[in-house]
């Protein structure tokens, strides 16, 4: 990416060594990526734009698909291993080899719609997720929940017209990207947070919204877009969530999660920039999980 670009490696080596010090990477059985298929991306993105991204992609250099967003030669490769991490969690879960897993990966996908990339995102890994789910016989509907400071705009025009996915996106507004929030469908709710929303607004909010939702939809698996940039001391905008209150999103998500469908949930990493506040926030988040 752009040289100083929010969106860098650092991220994943900040929440590794935090992990790592913390003694918590330990505890975890951690799992190498597997590239996604052709096929899977193929269900959730257009064949047009999948070939236009290939056709970018530069042998050296960057191009840019949008004012954020550029290619690399190895964006695409980078992006094929993120969706198929969430892929592979989500049959490793789905088969019982665990009640939940969590996908540290780059890019993050929940921008990415249908036929565009944007905000950082080339293929959205949550959604060829949740679809790669659906093509399970043990499963008919799944939710996603994100709690991104931006608008998972790529996840709900993906699934609006799709009634076996709930899509739950709390978000900064108005704010990037300014696209697809204002869709009105059964399975989507919005959740729109003023600047300078903090943590009692914030939980207020989820439980308002979320918890019904979920309970009307009774989800076999539960995925999460955890975007960790609503953090107070976040660089890209203006909400004012502290560490713990990623520890409670992820106590709230497992109870949920107990009650519908024996726990399984799927979580993958979507924003969060600032290196320190994205380190704590994870920890804080998977320490909310259960050890399996």
């Amino acid at each position: 990416m752009l040289s100083g670009h929010a969106e860098r490696p650092d991220r994943l080596r900040a929440i590794s060594l935090h992990l790592h010090n913390t003694g918590l990477l330990a505890e975890l059985d951690q799992r190498l990526a597997t590239r996604v298929s052709d096929d899977a991306l193929a269900r959730i993105h257009d064949s047009a734009y999948l070939a236009s991204l290939n056709g970018l992609l530069p042998a050296e250099g960057l191009v840019a698909v949008d004012p954020d967003t550029a290619l690399c030669p190895a964006s695409l490769e980078a992006a094929h291993m993120a969706t198929g991490a969430v892929v592979d969690a989500v049959n490793a879960v789905l088969d019982g080899e665990g009640t939940s897993a969590f996908c540290a990966v780059r890019p993050p996908g929940h921008h990415a719609e249908s036929d565009a990339a944007m905000g950082f995102c080339f293929y959205n890994s949550i959604a060829v997720g949740a679809d790669a789910a659906l093509q399970r016989p043990d499963v008919s509907r799944v939710a996603i929940l994100d709690f991104d400071v931006h608008h998972g705009n790529g996840t709900v025009e993906i699934f609006q017209d799709r009634p076996e996915v709930l899509v739950c996106s709390s978000f900064q507004h108005p704010y990037y990207p300014h696209r697809y929030h204002d869709v009105a469908r059964p399975n989507l709710v919005h959740t729109p947070l003023p600047a300078g929303t903090g943590s009692q607004a914030f939980r207020t909010a989820l439980e308002a919204d979320w918890l019904a939702a979920l309970d009307e939809h009774k989800p076999d698996l539960i995925l999460v877009s955890a975007g960790f940039d609503a953090h107070r001391d976040d660089p890209l905008a203006g909400l004012m969530l502290a560490d713990e209150d990623f520890g409670w999103a992820a106590e709230l998500i497992v109870a949920a999660a107990r009650t519908h469908c024996g726990g399984k949930v799927v979580s993958a990493l979507e924003g969060g920039y600032d290196l320190a506040a994205l380190a704590r926030s994870v920890h804080a988040y998977l320490a909310g999980f259960p050890s399996d």
